[in-house]
């Protein structure tokens, strides 16, 4: 009897030694992404060896993970890389063609569109997206004959407010959804946290509207950090994995760095605000170690878009003024936020995943925030179906230094004003002779006359200073060719064509569709 009472006792433990190892195996990876909001390429010092703002935090997670020099957010503003990022689709696709939506304007990601926080629920992840929304909202009215002109005014603010984050596959959400746009309160899953019932002083930053009374602009930063601390203290306690979309604030206008941080760059109140999104970025991976789950945490650092370089005057400051301090926020990038030049889209791009992506690696490949979401599907063995992630390429392969080929066959930009530009390889064609933003738009070619469009070898040139667009008619027509196709399929990457929301594109050069 006690031999086999050993033996049994001997099966068991084998048997669940086994089954922790095979689970151990299993185990999903939180997933946490912290989204900067207009900050450039060349802030952090890990992208810029001569920025004027320390980062310490962001430095280090680039020296515990891969660095990406050559990503690139989806668009070169704010509303259409959001939408990208979460659904792995361009949002040209959609009625958005141009700018970003604008205060108290309808949801831009339609109900039937597979998004990454619904994704990851089939997963079984519990998602949580913390800080600003800006992909519009569903605002509840007073009265059916005020729906036509939604203002701060005629909001229902005890009404729960629709076609938001918890509409869109995540479980929780808290916000402020932008902030310089009314209304200046809090947003709690599809409530106000307090009823906006103050006139907004024209001395507060921000456009017009009702704010909540006593609200105020260096509070908000601090707010949702604590919530994003929280959220992942409260969610290490489960077994289940946990996804958290976390997209700052800063530092875009309003640009409001807290008293703590002031004085601690040497690019005046603009780099302080870096100093406080750096802060931000050390107070989320101590609060993994502190509850134990750094280990098995992805954590992506980016941005929305890049830099408008303001200084941080009056809360704003005159695009580019940041320079005067001799800081230079897209590094040696032409342009700035908003341009299809590389520095309104080229962005820091950071992966912190232990025991799977070495430390302190660069990387060069060419990618993509829309990549992002085929990527979490390869590592949970998601298959995507056809209409969704139509624009997105798995980048695994580059965080595990497998990659022996390019990952995608070409990127395609967009700026602002709706301009088009697509990369492949070393080549860069831009469908404009302008920036399509907000840049200096000196253009001229060689020979001082002004081609139609602008070629450049990224490979030798990423200061886009030598247009090669007269010189290299054969490139040209092939991305040319290239970017029509990738618009009339409704796709960039291979599998079944696919419809855009819609397909009026208005611009002069976007005539090659229909070739």
């Amino acid at each position: 009897m006690k031999i086999y009472f050993l033996r049994i006792t001997l099966y068991s433990l084998f048997f669940l030694v086994g089954c922790s190892n095979e689970r151990k195996e299993q185990i999903k990876p939180n997933i946490i992404i912290i989204y900067a909001d207009d900050m450039g390429y060349g802030d952090a010092q890990c992208y810029n060896s001569k920025s004027l703002i320390p980062t310490p935090n962001i430095d280090k997670l680039a020296s515990e993970g891969v660095r990406f020099t050559d990503a690139h957010s989806a668009s070169a503003v704010c509303t259409p890389s959001r939408y990208s990022l979460l659904t792995g689709r361009y949002c040209w696709r959609t009625s958005l063609k141009k700018h970003v939506l604008w205060p108290w304007e309808k949801p831009l990601i339609k109900k039937e569109r597979l998004t990454l926080p619904e994704m990851l629920k089939e997963k079984e992840y519990q998602t949580g997206a913390i800080g600003k929304w800006h992909l519009g909202w569903n605002w509840p009215v007073l009265d059916s004959l005020s729906a036509k002109k939604v203002n701060g005014n005629n909001v229902d603010y005890s009404k729960p407010v629709t076609g938001g984050p918890i509409e869109h596959g995540f479980d929780v959400y808290f916000g402020d959804d932008v902030p310089n746009f009314p209304p200046y309160t809090f947003i709690e899953n599809d409530k106000v946290t307090i009823k906006p019932t103050v006139i907004k002083p024209d001395s507060l930053f921000g456009d017009k509207g009702l704010m909540a009374d006593g609200w105020k602009l260096e509070d908000v930063m601090p707010t949702l950090t604590k919530k994003a601390v929280n959220y992942i203290h409260e969610k290490s306690f489960s077994e289940k994995p946990f996804f958290l979309y976390f997209p700052l604030t800063a530092p875009h206008t309003p640009i409001a760095p807290t008293e703590q941080f002031k004085g601690k760059s040497k690019a005046g109140l603009y780099g302080d605000y870096v100093c406080e999104v750096d802060w931000v970025v050390g107070q989320i991976i101590k609060a993994l170690e502190r509850n134990n789950i750094a280990e098995n945490t992805i954590v992506i650092f980016t941005s929305d878009n890049g830099s408008p370089g303001r200084d941080g005057t009056n809360y704003s400051g005159k695009g580019g003024s940041v320079k005067d301090y001799g800081h230079l926020p897209n590094s040696n990038l032409r342009g700035y936020k908003g341009d299809i030049w590389e520095a309104g889209h080229r962005v820091p791009f950071i992966v912190r995943w232990p025991d799977k992506v070495k430390n302190g690696v660069t990387n060069d490949e060419l990618i993509c925030q829309v990549d992002i979401m085929r990527t979490m599907a390869n590592i949970l063995r998601y298959k995507l179906p056809e209409n969704a992630g139509e624009d997105s390429y798995t980048i695994l392969p580059a965080l595990l230094q497998e990659n022996v080929q390019p990952i995608r066959e070409a990127l395609v930009h967009h700026s602002w004003n709706g301009s088009f530009a697509i990369r492949k390889g070393k080549w860069k064609l831009i469908l404009t002779e302008r920036s399509g933003g907000f840049g200096n738009n000196n253009h001229e070619g060689q020979n001082g006359s002004a081609p139609p469009g602008q070629l450049y070898n990224i490979e030798n040139d990423i200061k886009e200073q030598n247009n090669l667009y007269n010189q290299y008619p054969g490139i040209v027509e092939e991305l040319k060719l290239l970017l029509g196709k990738y618009i009339r399929e409704g796709r960039s990457t291979p599998g079944i064509i696919q419809q855009n929301d819609s397909i009026d594109f208005e611009w002069e050069q976007t005539k090659f569709i229909s070739q």
